[in-house]
């Protein structure tokens, strides 16, 4: 396998772990106030199609339902090659979670209003697959601004540093 394949199939980290998706824009659109990692209940074809990173975390969320956890709106597409055990794309996938985490992280969502928001889907070192999920809090438009204000300049700032030293 050449170094452009391995580039294609996924980033992997030092301690093996294999980056399939990487939610940026909620962490525009959202204040991250705390992660959790947890795992999710796919079938072989679901599976088959986050190796060749086939998915999307655009539109889901996290939702409680009966004291476990769901991931809504999540797309994985189709496995070209699974012929007669195709999955839907776009169907709630549970979460696994301890109930001691479901009680504490869950219920704070729903008791303070915050969204649970899917970070990153990766594969840790032994290939199982997980969900970083973050406890959420929505930004309004003047805080998006602001953020990349104060981004800009921590940019400009470090420019300046650079410079400086050589």
């Amino acid at each position: 396998m050449t170094k452009k394949e391995k580039k294609e199939k996924g980033k992997s980290d030092s301690n093996g772990v294999k980056l399939v998706a990487d939610n940026r824009k909620a962490r525009h659109n959202f204040e991250v106030i705390d992660t959790l990692e947890c795992g999710i209940v796919l079938v072989g074809s679901e599976v088959k199609s986050l190796r060749a990173g086939k998915i999307s975390l655009e539109e889901a969320y996290g939702r409680l339902r009966e004291n476990e956890v769901w991931l809504i709106g999540c797309d994985i597409a189709e496995y070209a090659q699974a012929t007669a055990w195709q999955h839907e794309p776009k169907r709630p996938r549970k979460l696994l979670l301890h109930q001691r985490e479901v009680r504490k992280f869950a219920r704070q969502a729903h008791e303070k209003g915050l969204t649970l928001v899917p970070l990153k889907v990766y594969f840790n070192e032994r290939g199982i697959a997980k969900v970083l999920l973050g406890l959420c809090r929505g930004r309004k438009l003047h805080d998006k601004r602001e953020k990349l204000r104060k981004e800009d300049q921590q940019r400009d700032i470090q420019r300046v540093m650079r410079r400086n030293r050589s």
